[in-house]
């Protein structure tokens, strides 16, 4: 029997402060078609979440929250109440597809059960068909959900290789600094003539990093506690959801980052601040400098524990500077903030107090998470995360997967959410939102992809510029007499 964490307890706090909430992380899957018969589909999907312990298990609560909830396995565990059908309706476009999925999305997950779902969707036009995946907060990040999706895929051939690739992606990408990394000691030296350089050096690392996490925590104290610029995007939820989806080339988002020194984060934090700022701007609300501050998760999973079924993220939460007319200068705002959040230590706060709380009794952490959680929030205005995907074509029962978007859970009064994935050959947003809050959902998934066409534009004509620039250098001087 394992307990949860106080942050893996959290997520099921945050539930029960909102009748309207769900938070259950989810995986939009568009395969190749035509679908596998049925029973061969079960047949295969069940023998590949066997291998996945935490999926049989159930939680077992405690009165008063006395305990934290700890995982038990269900001993009436039948697949039958995790897999399901739905037949799109008529003409079964993307628009009925993703109407479908923010229904699912608004249901809660059967406490009762383990908490995953999968639900098998057909008579998706085009010769697709597709399976939305749900998985509870509580039970995985990002991070470790996209790790339970690999398991359902294919395991030979070049499935295997993109498998591996991807969790070689995932160690890279996260691997979490040591404590000897963060304090300047990387190597031992044996001898006694450089020890006190080399304790001088521990001390003042000890010392940075302290400061550090001080200064973050005060920034995230600020951010959480003192009230933004209002706008409609925080408020009381309905009980009904709205989803949508972009993607772009990563080819296209490489360029951007190649010409601008940005990362791939960046940019799609920028398209995302471009989309916020049309949407804001056609309801008549005019954006500062303070409007849009957002939660952005940072995984702090090591690299040994890549597959590991729990939540081990902290936060950072930066101004995006929707406030800003240039896509360029935007760009560039983005990087700088993020940069100077990141320097801020923010994140080693977030992940300092994480821990913290585990060794804080329960029911305090448990009572006061559950209060918090029902309190009127303005600090921040939406989330938005970004998780590394598998970089080769999958596939599942033979069909190739063609689109996998992702689908982020909204709570806290954050009227929105966007959680970006990147799969083969593109970069997918995945938005979802309060029915009655974005009813122009879609008009906002296009303006993503338009603000990086306008950055790729802006990116040839600075490598044009160059060149030229370059070219006029090396060519020899020519005049007249």
């Amino acid at each position: 029997m394992e307990q949860l964490t106080t942050l893996d307890a959290g997520f099921l706090q945050a539930e029960d402060s909102d009748r309207h909430v769900s938070l259950a992380l989810g995986g939009l899957v568009v395969l190749e078609g035509p679908p596998p018969d049925y029973a061969s589909l079960v047949s295969t999907l069940g023998a590949r979440i066997s291998g996945c312990r935490r999926l049989g298990q159930k939680l077992q609560s405690h009165p008063l929250d006395l305990a934290p909830p700890r995982w038990v396995d269900d001993p009436d565990f039948d697949l039958a109440h995790h897999l399901g059908r739905i037949a799109l309706p008529h003409p079964g476009g993307d628009a009925e597809l993703f109407g479908v999925v923010a229904d699912q999305m608004a249901r809660r997950l059967d406490r009762d059960r383990p908490l995953w779902r999968i639900w098998v969707i057909e008579g998706l036009t085009g010769e697709r068909w597709a399976m939305l995946v749900q998985v509870h907060h509580c039970v995985a990040d990002g991070i470790a959900a996209s790790h339970l999706f690999t398991g359902l895929c294919d395991e030979s051939g070049d499935d295997a290789d993109a498998v591996a690739s991807f969790a070689g992606d995932i160690r890279s990408a996260h691997e979490s600094h040591s404590a000897r990394s963060e304090f300047g000691l990387h190597s031992v030296n044996l001898n006694p003539a450089s020890w006190p350089a080399a304790l001088w050096k521990v001390s003042t690392g000890i010392s940075a990093a302290a400061a550090r996490a001080v200064r973050g925590t005060v920034e995230l104290s600020a951010g959480l506690l003192s009230p933004g610029n209002s706008t409609s995007l925080n408020g009381p939820m309905s009980a009904m959801r709205r989803y949508s989806s972009a993607h772009v080339a990563l080819d296209d988002v490489n360029r951007i980052c190649r010409e601008f020194d940005v990362t791939l984060n960046d940019v799609a934090l920028a398209a995302l601040t471009e989309g916020y700022r049309g949407m804001l701007e056609r309801r008549g609300e005019h954006p500062t400098a303070e409007t849009l501050r957002t939660l952005v998760p940072v995984s702090t999973r090591a690299g040994d524990a890549s597959d590991a079924t729990d939540n081990r993220v902290s936060l950072m939460l930066p101004y995006l500077p929707v406030e800003v007319d240039s896509p360029v200068q935007r760009l560039n705002l983005v990087h700088a903030r993020l940069s100077r959040t990141k320097s801020t230590g923010q994140r080693q706060a977030g992940s300092t107090l994480v821990t913290a709380t585990n060794y804080l009794p329960f029911p305090l952490t448990a009572w006061t998470v559950r209060l918090l959680t029902r309190l009127p929030q303005h600090g921040v205005t939406t989330v938005a995360t970004n998780v590394p995907g598998p970089s080769q074509p999958l596939h599942i029962l033979g069909r190739r997967v063609l689109e996998l978007l992702p689908v982020p859970p909204i709570a806290l009064q954050l009227r929105t959410g966007v959680a970006m994935l990147s799969y083969a050959e593109n970069l997918y947003f995945g938005i979802l939102a309060d029915y009655d809050t974005m009813p122009d959902i879609d008009e906002f998934a296009r303006s993503i992809e338009a603000a990086v066409a306008r950055l790729v534009t802006s990116a040839k004509r600075r490598q044009t510029r160059r060149e030229r620039a370059k070219r006029r250098r090396l060519s020899p001087a020519t005049g007249t007499a």
